[in-house]
């Protein structure tokens, strides 16, 4: 049993739970209202906006927005996916099982990561074919586009990789999820503080996923921002794997 069959093998099991499916509607039918309202508002200011020089485009004001909207959305939804991953073997007793199996625990955890990640990733296509649509009718920054798409699929990464890790700590999948959102939204808001200018407040500023994610969605895609996302990721990933290899020490 490899990576791959553990991750297909989860992806299969999310796409068979009618969770997976409400939380597709339910995101779609939010996101969907969301665009809608803004493409409306840009539609009533066009007239003002087409005299103004280098004034900002639909890509700015509404696939921005549709992308900034689905991070805040997907930050409430994205726990309720990795409640599950370990806690519910765990609450079910079949994590012995995959103990006795022939694969390691980083295959483990890679694997249920990145099936995750696969709906997680069929929700971005859905997400994306919005702001596409508007490509028959107008131009679109294709750019900014791209930096919008990867700043979702980076944030969702990040968001997964530590709804894992709590999935790891306990065996109550609904504790692993508050404490997945409770833990997503500290790293959200962590630089609403005012030590702004102060040492810490640029620390603070650093570890927030806010500003790396709207820094990407202004199309500004830097080193600092990625290197953010990729690290966060994997050191709950590492995380994940050191918490579940002592679990399996101990059994």
């Amino acid at each position: 049993m490899t990576i791959f069959t553990i991750a297909a093998r989860e992806l299969r099991s999310l796409f068979l739970s009618p969770l997976a499916w409400s939380i597709l509607a339910v995101v779609q039918l939010l996101l969907g209202y969301l665009f809608l309202a803004q493409l409306e508002y840009f539609q009533m200011f066009a007239p003002r906006l087409a005299v103004l020089e280098d004034s900002p485009g639909v890509t700015e004001l509404v696939v921005a927005p549709l992308y900034g909207n689905a991070g805040v959305i997907l930050l409430l939804i994205t726990p309720l996916l990795t409640m599950r991953l370990i806690s519910e073997e765990r609450r079910s007793r079949t994590l012995s099982l995959l103990f006795s199996a022939p694969v390691s625990v980083t295959e483990i955890i890679l694997g249920k990561y990145l099936g995750t990640l696969g709906l997680l990733g069929f929700l971005v296509l859905l997400i994306t074919l919005m702001p596409l649509s508007l490509a028959a009718g107008t131009s679109l920054d294709w750019g900014t586009l791209a930096a919008c798409v990867l700043a979702l699929s980076l944030l969702l990464a990040a968001f997964t990789a530590i709804g894992l890790y709590l999935s790891t700590l306990t065996p109550q999948p609904i504790v692993a999820a508050v404490g997945g959102f409770g833990a997503l939204l500290l790293l959200w808001i962590i630089d609403w503080s005012g030590t702004i200018g102060t040492e810490s407040g640029r620390v603070l500023g650093y570890l927030s996923m806010l500003r790396h994610y709207e820094a990407l969605l202004k199309g500004q895609v830097s080193t600092s921002d990625l290197a953010y996302f990729l690290l966060l990721s994997a050191a709950f990933l590492v995380l994940s794997i050191r918490q579940l290899d002592n679990d399996r020490l101990q059994k």
